[in-house]
């Protein structure tokens, strides 16, 4: 069992796609480490990038090619001032030089050195293979797969043993939900607390209540910028950013000037069924407008799906308690974050394994547990929501248009987020005694759906609105 904490569901990075995108930056920094520690790195006179399946079907409009050049280049997507970026790629395109870490200037051709090919590698469907000739003429390589979620692994897994040593720190080890509802009432404690438990014996609390503040308030700022960000989003499909149209309706001339004081002033319009729906959408299409166009994001469990869970916890502290604090919040990522892990260890969060169902649908069963258990429910009702609200993504494809993660991607959030405040209302409404289908079993029927899925529609845009819908109808 691996031991995957909070933060690794939670990551913040740069958008559009955890696996396309972040996946592959993080892998060109593990590289550039691999080559240190066998003191190769200063030796590195060429290098060749290998793109495979669905990195290189998708990879142009997931910005695959941008982003393992700038991990190579040995930014932290993390920390990465955005606005760079752009300016970043131009200069490497025109001189054709790489800043190798920042620290080596490496001949570089970004049209004949990184190479797309169409084939799978057996491992998983998003690999990468990057190659170094050395000054003496002798030639390396190494190979990763970006996994979902922006996990990064080698096919030998070489990092398993220090995960499972990781694992064994955890006061109780949780791999399936039967495991996490027996902690919760044996301790009588909330799914929260339990996940605090492990989480505090990988890290302080104050780190941990650190790196919480710091998801939130990119979260946050993510919907800020989405909702105050007029135009087209970059790629070709001409795709209109509607959060800005719908939230300058639902504001109207009320004055603010920051996001805490944006979310006093939303507190304080307007809000009838109609206006929540609308609401929450814009909060979901906010967050994935940012991330189509290179902006930062929470991969929440991944960039594709970071805009439901922003949306949902956004939903009750501006709807449902306007006296959320950080306090909701953490208990919210917590309860998210655990629910996210098993869908992680029983199934996939990748789009490329599992189709979309591994993405919407797992981020609507975190965001509908957390939001159960800040509205009093039991833990039994918290996996009752996340069951119902991936009970009803089963099958949900991936299948981007021209390779974009815009049509119908940025929509689906908005849906996503419905869906896992539905969801909640639902458990919270029931006995979850008399629940017929137990989450781990919809986890199980989510991997089973996932093999059987056709590869057309695991993000590939070979099947699907992909091929029904062409750049030149949009």
């Amino acid at each position: 069992m691996e031991c995957i904490s909070v933060f690794d569901m939670l990551k913040i990075g740069v958008g559009p796609s955890s696996s396309h995108t972040l996946g592959p930056w993080r892998a060109g920094r593990r590289w550039i480490a691999e080559l240190k520690e066998k003191e190769l790195f200063e030796s590195v006179s060429t290098i060749t990038i290998d793109l495979f399946g669905s990195l290189s079907l998708t990879g142009k409009g997931h910005a695959t090619d941008i982003a393992v050049i700038l991990g190579l280049c040995g930014y932290d997507p993390q920390t990465i001032d955005v606005s760079t970026i752009a300016t970043i790629i131009e200069n490497i395109n025109t001189s054709k030089q790489l800043p190798f870490n920042s620290e080596l200037q490496v001949s570089f051709d970004p049209e004949t050195q990184i190479i797309f090919n169409r084939e799978f590698k057996e491992f998983h469907p998003n690999g990468m293979t990057f190659h170094a000739k050395l000054k003496d003429g002798k030639k390396v390589s190494s190979s990763f797969y970006s996994i979902g979620g922006g996990f990064v692994v080698k096919e030998e897994r070489k990092r398993k043993e220090k995960k499972l040593t990781a694992f064994k720190q955890f006061p109780m080890p949780i791999h399936k939900a039967t495991d996490l509802l027996e902690y919760c009432t044996s301790k009588n404690k909330k799914v929260s607390e339990i996940v605090l438990d492990n989480e505090r014996s990988l890290q302080s609390d104050t780190e941990i209540d650190e790196r919480i503040a710091q998801v939130w308030k990119v979260m946050l700022e993510s919907m800020y910028t989405g909702c105050h960000t007029e135009g087209t989003l970059p790629g070709g499909l001409n795709v209109r950013r509607r959060a800005y149209d719908t939230h300058k309706k639902l504001m109207g001339t009320t004055a603010y000037t920051t996001p805490t004081e944006w979310i006093e002033a939303i507190r304080n319009t307007e809000v009838k069924f109609r206006q929540i729906l609308k609401w929450v959408s814009c909060f979901a299409l906010a967050v994935n407008e940012v991330n189509a166009s290179l902006g930062r994001v929470v991969t929440a469990p991944t960039n594709g799906s970071a805009g439901v869970i922003p949306a949902v916890m956004m939903y009750y502290m501006v709807i449902e308690n306007h006296d959320a604090n950080f306090d909701d919040v953490k208990q919210f990522m917590l309860v998210a974050g655990e629910i996210g892990s098993l869908f992680k260890k029983g199934a996939t969060i990748s789009a490329a394994m599992g189709g979309c169902q591994a993405e919407i649908g797992v981020s609507s069963a975190m965001a509908a547990g957390a939001l159960t258990e800040l509205m009093g429910g039991t833990p039994e009702q918290v996996l009752m929501a996340s069951e119902i609200a991936m009970e009803h993504h089963l099958g949900l494809t991936c299948d981007p248009i021209a390779g974009l993660v815009q049509i119908p991607c940025i929509e689906r959030n908005a849906m996503g987020a419905i869906k896992a405040i539905n969801a909640c209302e639902m458990a919270l409404d029931t006995d979850a005694a008399n629940a017929k289908v137990p989450l781990d079993k919809v986890i199980e029927t989510m991997w089973e759906t996932a093999q059987d899925m056709n590869t057309k529609y695991k993000e590939t845009s070979e099947g699907g609105l992909a091929v029904k819908v062409n750049l030149s109808d949009c």
